[in-house]
């Protein structure tokens, strides 16, 4: 079997977990997900079996949605609800839908991030979080991402007896974002501690929550022999990215990795491009490294058909 299968991730397990249990389910072992969610966070998780596991990385490139709720009135070690609280300020009457609207709009576009401790980027061979554990705070790069588009949903809720003040969000954004960070900035421009108080991924990689199905509805499905029907073929996660349909003389070609010329298959400059070979991806190309004239392999998803 192979081909993408999108998980509704539950709260409370790790994408781990759900990759482990899955491969026993499916009893196979080719099995990796795209795009951790935390453990507290719920939602979609697109899971990649068997020679799709190969196009895992170009899922990571499509757009994202979450929904949830930010909370203004104290900021926390992991900049979500499960950390230990940091700093506590109550919140200001002044601050209003106004304000916050104004805030969220300045995010739209290409901004600045810096990845939280708590989170999976490695540094010098070790994640963030490890570091965290120890109770360790490093330098970090920032990196650049794309905010799609940010929005309030709900009216804003205010709990006197605690200071605080909360409103639900919608985000589109791109790879690589911290929504837990997200929070945290949206509060320092309104100058209050906040955190991300509930997150739910809508969509990823093309998929939303619709075409999701739980660790137990995958249960099911492989009882009664049906779990295939609902595998997605791995070219799903590369519907994004320019195709070229290969004749049989091209694709004897491609499927032993030969070289070729740039200027015929890209001449609108990609970066990459997908081969295609009777309606299904064969392999991915891209630019030489050296020459410039030619492109190369990335990666050969499909080499096996008799011609």
């Amino acid at each position: 079997m192979e081909g993408l299968l999108p998980i509704w991730k539950e709260r409370g397990m790790t994408s781990h977990d759900c990759v482990f249990k899955l491969r026993k389910i499916l009893k196979m072992k080719k099995i990796g997900h795209s795009g951790t969610l935390d453990p507290d966070v719920d939602g979609v998780l697109p899971v990649a079996i068997g020679k799709a596991t190969k196009v895992i990385e170009y899922m990571m490139d499509s757009k994202k949605i979450y929904t949830g709720e930010i909370t203004l009135g104290f900021s926390t070690t992991t900049e979500d609800r499960s950390g230990e609280i940091v700093e506590q300020k109550p919140v200001k009457s002044t601050i209003d839908e106004k304000d916050i609207d104004k805030v969220l709009s300045e995010f739209n576009g290409i901004i600045t991030q810096t990845p939280p401790m708590y989170s999976a980027v490695k540094i010098n061979g070790k994640r963030l979080y490890e570091y965290a554990r120890e109770g360790k705070v490093i330098d970090r790069p920032s990196r650049e991402v794309m905010i799609h588009s940010f929005e309030r949903t709900s009216d804003i809720t205010r709990n006197e007896e605690k200071g605080t003040l909360s409103f639900s969000f919608h985000v589109v954004c791109g790879k690589g974002t911290y929504v837990r960070t997200l929070a945290v900035d949206v509060g320092r421009k309104l100058s209050s501690p906040s955190h991300m108080s509930d997150l739910t991924r809508e969509a990823s990689s093309g998929f939303d929550r619709k075409d999701a199905l739980t660790l137990s509805q995958i249960q099911v499905l492989v009882d009664e022999g049906s779990i295939e029907d609902y595998v997605f073929p791995l070219e799903r996660a590369l519907e994004h990215m320019p195709k070229y349909d290969l004749s049989k003389e091209e694709y004897l070609l491609v499927k032993n990795g030969s070289r070729l010329e740039r200027q015929t298959y890209m001449k609108n400059q990609e970066d990459e491009i997908v081969f295609y070979y009777s309606d299904k991806a064969v392999a991915i190309y891209k630019v030489h490294p050296t020459k410039k004239d030619l492109i190369k392999p990335a990666k050969v998803l499909r080499n096996d058909w008799v011609v």
